[in-house]
């Protein structure tokens, strides 16, 4: 960074701010002092702009900006002395649903495919906008956005009409939840009960095949179905159906995984317990996945 440019960015205060986070509820809220965003799913990042030059910081102020070069390169072209830009990196597939596990190959190989949802703004020309109402702080920020047609940073859009049927559309999309904001409110730094997000999920029966444990210790199922998916899941289940379980595995212990060409070490299981896994939607693959309820065949 040139001399001239770094005085620049400490005239106008531009390092990371630590995000603000939403907090996971069961329901939208009702009444009509929300705005509802889709809940994008890719990696929260925070775009630093002044005077032609900008930086991508992670969640927790990593510098990102050689992973996001492409996106970083349009920021530039932003039209402020300086701003920070809150939003999420993302990748789509062809029906314009967001695509996590997709994200590490496309910074990759195929960083053209990454886009930059902006759903807030944090500072605007040596100002601090997070005292600053949301309907205000977007309203800048979408003006910001439109002056660069074309760019892979792209501005969130917003629904302010029943929260329950927004997120009904975005379950019957499969898509990942959404994000509720309150009508008024400033930008906190931290997990603040003006945000709240709500998740999409989805259930399937798989067949339970092993158990393993996390680097703390904790324990999860290893699953798989008839279709050829596989994944893992925590054991969320209550005392009952957890003892249940337990006097499962212990009884019937297999020696090698009952799949053809798993070779990794786990406790192994032979077939006869199925579990139904509750899930993240918006992936193929099992996410936040936990086993809520088993049968074991008689």
């Amino acid at each position: 960074m040139c001399v001239r440019a770094h005085f620049v960015s400490q005239m106008y205060h531009l390092p990371h701010k630590p995000t603000m986070q939403p907090t996971l509820v069961d329901t939208p809220p009702a009444g009509s002092d929300w705005l509802h965003e889709i809940k994008y799913d890719g990696y929260r990042t925070q775009l630093a702009i002044w005077s032609g030059h900008a930086l991508a910081y992670s969640r927790n102020g990593n510098n990102w900006t050689a992973k996001f070069g492409a996106i970083v390169e349009d920021a530039k072209a932003i039209p402020a002395l300086s701003a920070l830009i809150d939003g999420e990196v993302c990748v789509q597939d062809e029906n314009g649903v967001t695509d996590f596990t997709a994200l590490p190959t496309a910074i990759t190989w195929h960083p053209e495919r990454l886009v930059f949802f902006a759903f807030d703004l944090l500072h605007l020309d040596g100002d601090d906008l997070t005292g600053k109402s949301l309907e205000e702080r977007r309203a800048k920020l979408r003006w910001l956005v439109d002056q660069v047609p074309g760019s892979r940073i792209v501005m969130s859009d917003e629904f302010a009409g029943d929260g329950k049927a927004f997120f009904d559309l975005a379950d019957k999309h499969g898509l990942e939840g959404i994000v509720s904001k309150r009508k008024g409110s400033r930008y906190l730094s931290g997990s603040s009960r003006d945000w709240l997000k709500i998740k999409c999920w989805k259930t399937s029966t798989m067949d339970v095949i092993g158990v393993d444990r996390d680097k703390d210790g904790v324990p999860y199922a290893l699953l798989a179905d008839a279709d050829g998916n596989r994944g893992a899941a925590y054991i969320g289940l209550p005392g009952d159906l957890r003892g249940a379980f337990w006097r499962y595995v212990e009884g019937r212990a297999a020696d090698a995984s009952p799949i053809a060409g798993i070779k990794r070490k786990a406790s192994w299981l032979r077939p006869g317990m199925t579990a139904q896994v509750r899930y993240l939607k918006g992936s193929d693959k099992l996410r936040h996945a936990v086993v809520q309820a088993i049968e074991v065949e008689k």
